[in-house]
Formats: structure tokens, C-alpha cells, sequence
């Protein structure tokens, strides 16, 4: 083994450490009443925010701001666990995967209930400026949206 290869396999556990850490300020910042200029910030300025046909697509660090400003109406309580996740590092871009198991206070028509929500996540994430943000979030598949007092397997979506 070349001292050349022990640097990049070095620099792809360092990308990779920095992408889970990037994650992990993604779910504290959505824990933290969905703090909108916290997540905006760790997108670049075209990236995207895709939450599919139930939460809508945002286009830009304005839009994704906007949308996340007011989350916490419909969220007033979140608990994002990121978990099992896959990183793959190529150069300055990456594509993780993660599921996301969710502990949640949702407020609707019939007012606030407690649930759990589980999904997968794709990102797609780039280098800038020698740091990594996400250029894309999307989810990928939801598993469930359930009323904590009724289960996922009475009820699987809201």
C-alpha cells in the first residue's frame, strides 16, 4: 500500500465523517423548531429540498428556507433519528442514503397527535469551498405517518 493510497482512503473516511456530521445538523435544526436559516444554510444556493407529493418540492436556499419558516406549524415537536445510512464519496460529490425514524407532534384539522413517521432519504451532496453541502434532499419512499397510540400495523398512513 502507497502512502498515496493511504491518503485518499484517509480523505474518504474524513469526507464521509463530514457528510454524517452534516446530516446529523440537518435532523438538530429540524429538531430545533425547524430552524429555517440553519437548514437553508446547508444547502448550496440551487439546491433542493424534495419531500415528494405530501410535503412539495423547494427550489433554492429562499424556497427551502420558506418552507422550513413554517414547518413547525404543522410540526411543533420533531425528533429525527437518521439512521442506517450508505455514503458513497466520488471527488467532490457524494450520494448518501438514510432512514429517517421520527417521533413527532402533528397539528392538522384535528389538532395536535402524537406519531411516528418513518422514511428513506436520498441526498445528493457536493464540495464546496472545501465543504460539504447538500445539493439535493429528497425522500426517496415513506414507510409510515401513524397516530402514536394506534401503530403502524393498524394504521400505516395518516
Amino acid at each position: 500500500m502507497t502512502l498515496e493510497n493511504v491518503e485518499q482512503r484517509l480523505r474518504n473516511l474524513e469526507d464521509i465523517e463530514a457528510i454524517r456530521t452534516l446530516k446529523a445538523r440537518y435532523c438538530a435544526y429540524c429538531d430545533n423548531s425547524y430552524d429555517p436559516d440553519g437548514i437553508a444554510g446547508l444547502f448550496v444556493d440551487e439546491g433542493v429540498w424534495d419531500g415528494g407529493d405530501r410535503m412539495g418540492e423547494y427550489n433554492g436556499k429562499e424556497a427551502i428556507r420558506d418552507f422550513f419558516a413554517e414547518a413547525s406549524k404543522m410540526f411543533p415537536f420533531a425528533l429525527h433519528y437518521g439512521l442506517n445510512h450508505t455514503i458513497d464519496v466520488d471527488g467532490d460529490s457524494a450520494r448518501g442514503t438514510w432512514f429517517l425514524f421520527m417521533a413527532a407532534t402533528r397539528r392538522d384539522e384535528h389538532g395536535e397527535r402524537a406519531i411516528w413517521n418513518a422514511l428513506r432519504y436520498e441526498d445528493d451532496l457536493v464540495r464546496v469551498d472545501g465543504q460539504w453541502k447538500f445539493k439535493r434532499i429528497r425522500v426517496a419512499e415513506r414507510y409510515f405517518t401513524t397516530p402514536f397510540d394506534v401503530g403502524w400495523a393498524k394504521q400505516a398512513s395518516l
